[in-house]
């Protein structure tokens, strides 16, 4: 009985080999395939130089951009965001901290900016690393007035919106204020003349709320966007002061002009005007450079607007005549 199972042993140890054997002649046979594969992709970089970033500078990280946007929160929103409990004694260490560390990191994401637009090449030169610590120390320099605009954000959503219980819950838990607060960090950037990062930005804002806010787009004070998702705000649009939005709202282009070669013509006026005191329900896409909505107007929900609006005007769709039917099965 003992010789049978020594047998029977030895047989399944050699089946076991034999199955490994077979494994590694599979996967030697496949991996010599390997090359061929690797020269096919290094072919189509050199062929498709427009998304091969190679032989030239480094260009601002999305990992450090998220890095960047998160510290920048723990200035704006003091106590909300971060690892430790924060009280008056204790604020001047942290905001000094977290500004020394904003200084180091946005003025490299600032320097590969410029690098990158400036031209690509392998390394950073003096000047873009003297102008990215230039704008970094001029952007920290305008925290407090960005911080004024978000406080007022922050109001406007308390008035708007009889669901939230206090001011801390809008800061926590509301989509359209972190979009909105990376817009205005953001453009702040923009207005200095900062290249690619404020895209970066609102993009990542954009990919974390479904709110797309162009950071060239100008918006006035106490700006609300209630539940937000599938906002569109486009690169020229002009929103005034204690504007509602509602979720799906688009403000675009209501044509994209080409010039004589047929390249599409940059730099206009492509995107509505709302002014103040406008309230915008779900849904509604309102479109074009020259379309202005006035003063103190309610679009409802589903209008779809290509002509500009008189202040203090309403403007909605007909009520759709429902139909209804007695189920008798």
């Amino acid at each position: 009985m003992a010789i049978q199972r020594e047998a029977a042993n030895a047989a399944d140890l050699r089946a076991e080999q034999d199955v490994c054997q077979a494994v590694q002649d599979h996967h030697r046979r496949h991996r010599i395939l390997l090359p061929e594969v690797v020269n096919g992709i290094i072919e189509s970089c050199r062929a498709e130089r427009i998304i091969s970033h190679v032989d030239s500078a480094l260009i601002p990280s999305k990992e450090e951009v998220t890095q960047l946007i998160d510290r920048l929160l723990e200035l704006v929103f003091p106590g909300f965001f971060g690892p430790q409990e924060v009280d008056w004694g204790s604020l001047p260490y942290l905001v000094g901290q977290k500004s020394t560390e904003l200084f180091e990191r946005l003025s490299l994401q600032i320097s590969r900016s410029i690098r990158h637009e400036c031209r690509r090449t392998a390394s950073l030169c003096s000047h873009c690393i003297d102008t990215g610590q230039e704008h970094s120390v001029d952007f920290l320099r305008r925290l407090p007035e960005v911080r004024s605009l978000v406080a007022g954000d922050v109001r406007a959503a308390f008035r708007g919106d009889p669901a939230a219980k206090s001011h801390d819950e809008i800061v926590f838990c509301y989509p359209g204020l972190y979009a909105v607060t990376v817009y205005r960090l953001a453009h702040e950037l923009h207005r200095q003349g900062v290249p690619l990062l404020p895209r970066m930005m609102t993009e990542r804002a954009h990919n974390l709320t479904g709110i797309d806010i162009h950071p060239a787009a100008q918006i006035g004070v106490e700006f609300f966007i209630d539940h937000g998702t599938g906002v569109v705000i486009g690169e020229t649009c002009v929103i005034g002061d204690r504007v509602t939005l509602y979720q799906g709202v688009t403000l675009g282009a209501l044509s994209f002009p080409r010039d004589a070669a047929g390249d599409l013509v940059r730099g206009t006026k492509r995107h509505p005007t709302i002014e103040d005191d406008a309230i915008i329900y779900s849904g509604a896409t309102i479109l074009g450079g020259d379309t202005v909505i006035g003063k103190a107007c309610v679009i409802g929900g589903n209008v779809w607007l290509t002509e500009s609006v008189p202040p203090g005007t309403k403007v909605t769709l007909e009520t759709p005549r429902l139909v209804f039917r007695q189920n008798h099965g």
